[in-house]
């Protein structure tokens, strides 16, 4: 005669072969999740339900896209968390988090606010969990354009790790103020900040992995400090530390050696190695393209994807969407630079067809892929078709300034080839190189260069020169070579006008030479066309030499 199991007996016995179902390789989590949705349903004690609806979630969140599924399993676990007769704990804490991360994918951000705070009241006494609340009520304001409150959270979040004795997570918790501080553009701000943190991490005496991991957070923001004031010099050496730290990073087993500690509040780390290392490749993009190596650009372009591809065969993570986002817009205006049109805008589309399936990054990356378009425009002579881009841009809100000083220098550019004198000057005045309301040197360095290029077309030679020696003291001083080359071809046009042929070809050989190294499509062009002028003028013999 059959027998029935007791409810806790079936189960324990659900439960065993959920974790046997996840732990087989592969994982089958299909079957995991119908043992876990069979175990819920089982008359057994409120803490094991709850555990038990806290696993779907996780599993839910982590592995597929259906929010609908974990969201009705979190609002169970929410009710059975307020049926606990016990004080807080770290299962209702962890409840809490759920429940805010789902509000979150829904982009439901003041309600998971709501909650976090609620939730911090309760949760003091937990030192992991006071933190991950932190952290997630910090991104939230990130997410919300809120960056001084999210800055706040983060302060509150380093002297509560530090009055606890978890010194790696108050680490992180001033590197991730550093990096809210640079997004907001308080860089007044910023160096003390990082200053402190680099000192903590030098002296930090915990284990090996979370050191390194430290150390590439802490390169990581260093380089993005000096690529934001277009610093290419002083980029090279962080960026290298940056490499040799990362091929540190990359002899180490997995997760599980950056997350031992024997304090529980600094059982956290950063970012996957994995991730860490498509990000180093990233930033190193990042400074190719400014400084002008085109081609070192799209070789690291080139790894950084296919890691991004074979990451996503093991897990599609929202993070490798921003840098496989970021790289393709890099490596669109890499080819508009080396003259491939039709690979840059393939790339642009890509780019576009990601942010068309992540709302927060359609919202956060429009202006650039406008910007993209806009400059493809450009470099088809499709000067209606870009002043339309470009003008979205400076019509759409946020946009940060750098991207509105970008867009207003090519638009100026085209108005000057159009003819649009009023709408030039209107342009002009609002990006005065000697006021301009941006750090970056590069950028500066470009706007000086416009008002060159606007001198010359007025036959104002002598402010062109000026102003283009300007360009050409900030580009030398921070290894701008495209700003470089593209300002000593145009001073070599000016001397061309004036007659000074010797003067001339003085400026437009080693931009020639530049162009070729970057290489430079525009400039390359340039550079040949008035050199053979200059050769023919000359009655030199190499004019048949230039092609």
């Amino acid at each position: 005669m059959a027998t029935t199991l007791p409810p806790e007996n079936s189960y324990l016995a659900l439960l065993s072969f959920a974790e046997g179902f996840r732990t087989t390789t592969p994982p089958d989590l299909k079957s995991c999740l119908q043992c876990l949705l069979a175990a819920v349903s089982l008359p057994v004690e409120i803490r094991s339900l709850l555990k038990t609806h806290v696993q779907i979630i996780k599993l839910v969140l982590n592995h597929t896209d259906n929010i609908f599924v974990a969201q009705s399993h979190c609002e169970k676990a929410w009710q059975l968390s307020q049926n606990l007769t016990a004080g807080p704990d770290e299962l209702k804490l962890e409840t809490y988090y759920l429940m805010a991360t789902i509000h979150e994918r829904n982009l439901k951000y003041n309600f998971a606010k709501q909650l976090l705070r609620k939730a911090l009241e309760e949760s003091s006494s937990f030192v992991y969990w006071h933190c991950k609340l932190l952290f997630l009520l910090a991104k939230l304001h990130a997410q919300d354009r809120e960056y001084e409150q999210a800055s706040n959270v983060l302060t509150v979040g380093a002297d509560y790790s530090f009055s606890n004795n978890a010194h790696y997570t108050r680490i992180l918790f001033l590197l991730s103020k550093g990096m809210m501080l640079m997004i907001d553009r308080r860089l007044n701000q910023v160096h003390p900040v990082l200053s402190l943190a680099g000192q903590l991490v030098e002296a930090w005496q915990g284990n090996l992995p979370q050191k390194e991991s430290l150390k590439v957070f802490f390169l990581v923001l260093q380089v993005s400090h000096h690529l934001n004031a277009g610093q290419m010099k002083s980029v090279k050496a962080p960026l290298k530390l940056l490499q040799q730290s990362i091929q540190s990073i990359t002899t180490f087993a997995g997760v599980e050696d950056m997350q031992t500690s024997p304090n529980p509040g600094d059982n956290f780390f950063w970012m996957a190695k994995e991730h860490m290392c498509v990000l180093v490749y990233l930033v190193t993009v990042m400074h190719s393209m400014q400084a002008g190596y085109m081609d070192k650009a799209q070789k690291y372009t080139e790894k950084a994807l296919g890691q991004i591809d074979k990451l996503k065969t093991l897990n599609d993570h929202p993070l490798l969407h921003t840098f496989q986002l970021l790289l393709l817009e890099h490596i669109a205006m890499c080819h508009l630079v080396t003259g491939n049109r039709q690979l840059a805008i393939k790339e642009t589309i890509q780019a576009l067809q990601i942010c068309w399936n992540d709302p927060k990054l359609k919202t956060r990356h429009k202006p650039l892929i406008n910007t993209l378009l806009g400059l493809y425009a450009m470099s088809m002579n499709c000067v209606e078709d870009a002043e339309k881009q470009f003008l979205t841009v400076l019509n759409s809100n946020p946009v940060s300034q750098e991207i509105r000083i970008l867009v207003s220098l090519n638009l100026s550019i085209i108005f000057l080839k159009v003819g649009k004198e009023q709408e030039l000057n209107d342009l002009l005045l609002q990006f005065n190189p000697d006021n301009l309301p941006s750090v970056s040197q590069s950028l500066k360095a470009a706007c000086y260069y416009v008002y060159g290029l606007n001198a010359f077309f007025h036959s104002r030679y002598n402010d062109a020169k000026r102003f283009l020696r300007e360009t050409l003291k900030l580009a030398n001083a921070e290894d701008l070579n495209r700003l470089t080359s593209c300002s000593l071809v145009l001073l070599g046009h000016i001397f061309y006008s004036l007659g000074n042929s010797r003067e001339s070809l003085n400026m437009v050989q080693p931009a020639k030479q530049l162009a070729d190294r970057i290489p430079d499509i525009h400039v390359q062009l340039w550079t040949t066309a008035l050199l053979k002028d200059l050769y023919q003028l000359c009655n030199d013999p190499r004019v048949n030499e230039v092609s």
